[in-house]
């Protein structure tokens, strides 16, 4: 009887400190992804989709209750404007002016969670059952049966692996490809049925996986320490054969450790966060390789047409 009562006790202890941790923190409340204003959407009468999920767009706060607040709030004019500005970017670089986009708004972890680990595991199922929640949506009631690539960048990226991990087979049988920018795979990653490493320009039903770097050691070893499988976007090679782009840059595969490696860039500038050092290119992960990607994801669209 002694040792049930301290173990109630204890067990009472646990659930009073984590209410106790989360009273000084915001939760935003849970998006509804029948209301139309929680996506960016354009329908252009496509015959492929795209699905995006945008990247780490807020930073941590403090409102004027004194909570600390975590996540992107949804219906908040500030946070809603900083990811629309990477919605309406992607768009504009990757559908082609001919696929339709669709991209919601969700409860993306602020940019200070990725200092650990460990802080990103803690916050990591919000953004996630929120993007889960929202492709649902998108499934059954705006996609129709078309094909549909999956992308995203950074955070989004992340999301995008939890995605495939928990899709079924009558949905992945319906995607052209996953495009993992700025983010790994892992070995254990690798296990799941539906995360196929692409291994040329045309395959389809794979997740395409890049990171750009000067040399290895510029990979961040929070974030992207490495990865287990990449491609080259330029030349969609999976070795080492170097690929020129932007005039006067080259980039090839690294074998070990799967990270794109950059020749050429000379300017520091573009580091403007503590988390990436000059030598690493995260923040171009799009813009370097906006017209191989749009080439591509056209190109894996006829292909996926072509199949049915």
């Amino acid at each position: 009887m002694r040792i049930r009562n301290l173990a109630l006790s204890f067990a009472a202890f646990l659930l009073l400190s984590a209410c106790t941790s989360r009273t000084h923190e915001f939760l935003p409340h849970v998006p509804d992804y029948a209301e139309g204003e929680n996506w960016y959407n354009v329908f252009r009468g496509g015959q492929a989709d795209i699905f995006y999920i945008c990247s780490t767009c807020v930073f941590d706060q403090t409102t004027k209750e004194g909570l600390e607040k975590h996540y992107a709030s949804v219906n908040r004019q500030e946070d809603r404007e900083a990811m629309l500005e990477e919605l309406n970017g992607v768009d504009r670089r990757l559908s082609g002016g001919s696929l339709n986009y669709f991209a919601p708004y969700y409860r993306q972890m602020s940019m200070e969670s990725f200092l650990d680990k460990e802080t990103v595991e803690a916050r990591l199922e919000i953004p996630t059952s929120d993007v889960q929640a929202a492709f649902d949506y998108y499934w059954k009631h705006y996609n129709q049966g078309r094909p549909f690539v999956l992308a995203g960048f950074s955070q989004g990226a992340m999301l995008t692996i939890e995605l495939l991990k928990n899709m079924p087979d009558s949905i992945y049988n319906h995607m052209v490809a996953a495009y993992v920018m700025g983010w790994r795979l892992t070995e254990e990653d690798l296990t799941c049925p539906t995360i196929v490493p692409a291994t040329g320009a045309m395959d389809t039903g794979v997740t395409i996986c890049y990171n750009s770097v000067k040399t290895p050691e510029d990979a961040n070893m929070v974030v992207i320490p490495c990865s287990a499988a990449g491609i080259n976007p330029v030349n969609w090679h999976t070795d080492a054969t170097p690929a020129a782009f932007c005039d006067s840059l080259t980039v090839h595969l690294d074998p070990k450790t799967k990270l794109l490696l950059v020749d050429g860039y000379t300017r520091t500038d573009h580091a403007a966060l503590p988390w990436f050092g000059g030598g690493n290119y995260h923040t171009f992960e799009i813009p370097w390789y906006t017209p191989y990607l749009r080439e591509n994801i056209q190109d894996r669209v006829r292909a996926k047409l072509a199949e049915n």
